[in-house]
């Protein structure tokens, strides 16, 4: 396997430095798409709002409750907290 360029070696540097920026942009996105969506697009939604939830290392526990809950408002609000930790 070819070696990686110094611009690809920074590109994935920069990834792993951000990606919890970068989840945590995603989840705002989801948020909003939670409120648009309805049916099998809105389960779809949540499941990868759990996805990203976890990445963020948020508890297990807190991810069922937000999820059934079946409230966006919810996850809006821990947003709010995780933002103000960041």
């Amino acid at each position: 396997m070819p070696e990686r360029t110094r611009y690809q070696e920074r590109a994935i540097k920069n990834f792993y430095e951000n990606r919890e920026s970068i989840a945590l942009q995603r989840v705002q996105e989801l948020v909003t798409e939670l409120y648009l969506s309805e049916g099998k697009k809105r389960d779809k939604h949540w499941k990868n709002l759990a996805t990203h939830l976890q990445k963020l290392g948020v508890a297990p526990e807190t991810i069922d409750h937000l999820v059934a809950q079946n409230k966006p408002e919810l996850v809006a609000t821990l947003i709010e907290k995780l933002m103000e930790k960041a």
